[in-house]
């Protein structure tokens, strides 16, 4: 039983081996289909996946206007502790006092790219972008502060 056992494990492999030298003989003799790119050369026209990411960004609109709430819950969801959310209180028109983001931190150095933030988000405020350059002599340069200044929520976004 065992020695059974190891020849289909040898066969298995064989196999294995022979699938994947056959794809590269393929792509070896067939000069028109390119796959790889000719990077940092080609910069300009580079094209990445539209499912590729980057790194997570906050939109904003030509207000300044964002529609992050400062509900934590793509903190919540982070992995590794990507993401700080610091909230402030303002006074609303009527008295009330309402929560309001101040600062939303993010971390690019402890990021892992997982997309469960942009998952976990129910304004759908911040999203992964395709930037994907983020080599710095500086570590303090991989702290971002995703909202802009002087930005607000947009109205209507609860």
């Amino acid at each position: 039983m065992f020695i059974v056992d190891y020849i289909k494990d040898i066969y298995g492999a064989i196999r294995s081996l022979l699938v994947g030298m056959n794809r590269t003989g393929y792509y070896f003799t067939h000069h028109k289909e390119i796959i790889t790119q000719n990077y940092p050369e080609n910069r300009l026209e580079l094209n990445l996946p539209e499912r590729f990411r980057g790194e997570v960004v906050m939109t904003h609109d030509e207000n300044n206007e964002h529609a992050c709430t400062g509900c934590s819950a793509c903190e919540l969801a982070c992995p590794n502790g990507t993401i700080k959310i610091i909230n402030k209180f303002d006074i609303s028109p009527e008295g009330k006092k309402k929560k309001a983001i101040d600062t939303f931190v993010y971390h690019l150095e402890l990021c892992t790219m997982c997309n469960l933030c942009v998952d976990a988000c129910p304004t759908g405020a911040i999203k992964m972008a395709q930037t994907f350059e983020h080599s710095v002599y500086n570590r303090g340069l991989l702290t971002k502060q995703l909202n802009k200044p002087g930005s607000k929520l947009k109205a209507g976004v609860e």
